[in-house]
């Protein structure tokens, strides 16, 4: 099923975020993960890739396990570190394994690399090989409400999120956030510049204080008082903080949806526990 017709449906969409083993041997553990979130019966589940494709192939057996086990799914793909020949593939094979979603997605760049890809620059340039592509995809991309952190403005980041839509992107993904009123703000920037796509709202549980140190040096997210509360009391305190960071998360979807958002996805970083936590917090509000 296209994500479009369960992003544009009448009830709230839930969906959760799960990412492929990096080498073969941790294979099953990251497979059993999976269907277990599986057995929840999101409205859909997304599938990462790799920096620099690494993980590809796994990516497509991922998504294609979740279709048999009757999960719509999304694939990511990246092409900072691509090629035509690699990127068309790729479409090849998520085509043959029968899934009809994508994430486009630039990409970070390999730890250690330096990339300057002349023929995929930006997502907008991956979101046109596709539409080029005879695959019939429905095509999703990323978008920041706190700014991308390579954008020198946020009206230079809009206007780059207008030239994905005008490319052909049907939806779009935030980065995660912790305070709505960021998102709420964005939404109207976004909508006032022409941008008209559904927004799933990405939210993050964080479960451990090594989470938030992660967090802060990679996308450098605005952390409410509220948050940083949470974490001073509870940080050193595993369980108490997997709970905290449950219920924030989950306050913030209540949130979301009280406020007509109708499509969030969790970040669940491959734990079912958090996974069925999350949804049966929220259950009845999907319904």
């Amino acid at each position: 099923m296209k994500l479009t017709n369960i992003l544009t449906g009448p009830k709230p969409s839930l969906s959760f975020e799960v990412f492929p083993p990096k080498t073969s041997d941790t294979f099953e553990s990251v497979q059993k993960a999976v269907t277990e979130i599986a057995t929840l019966s999101p409205s859909y589940m997304s599938v990462t890739y790799g920096a620099g494709g690494g993980t590809s192939a796994y990516t497509v057996q991922i998504a294609e396990d979740l279709l048999r086990q009757g999960v719509p799914s999304l694939a990511h793909l990246t092409c900072i570190s691509s090629n035509k020949e690699n990127v068309r593939q790729m479409l090849t094979n998520l085509k043959v394994a029968g899934i009809e979603n994508i994430l486009a997605l630039r990409g970070d760049v390999p730890q250690g690399q330096t990339v300057e890809n002349p023929l995929y620059r930006h997502a907008s340039d991956l979101i046109e090989e596709i539409k080029q592509f005879d695959g019939d995809f429905c095509i999703g991309g990323a978008c920041y409400p706190e700014t991308h952190p390579e954008s020198v403005s946020a009206s230079q980041d809009i206007e780059n999120l207008k030239k994905k839509v005008d490319a052909g992107c049907e939806f779009l993904t935030t980065q995660m956030f912790f305070d709505n009123d960021i998102l709420y703000n964005f939404m109207y920037r976004a909508l006032r510049a022409g941008v008209n796509v559904p927004i799933v709202a990405g939210i993050m549980p964080v479960t451990s204080a090594a989470q938030i140190k992660r967090i802060c040096s990679i996308s450098g997210n605005n952390l409410p008082p509220q948050f940083l509360r949470i974490v001073d009391r509870y940080g050193d305190r595993p369980e108490a903080m997997k709970q905290a960071g449950i219920a924030f998360a989950t306050e913030q979807i209540v949130d979301l949806l009280a406020n007509g958002i109708n499509a969030v996805h969790v970040y669940s970083m491959n734990k079912p526990d958090v996974a069925k936590a999350i949804q049966d917090n929220v259950r009845y509000l999907i319904q």
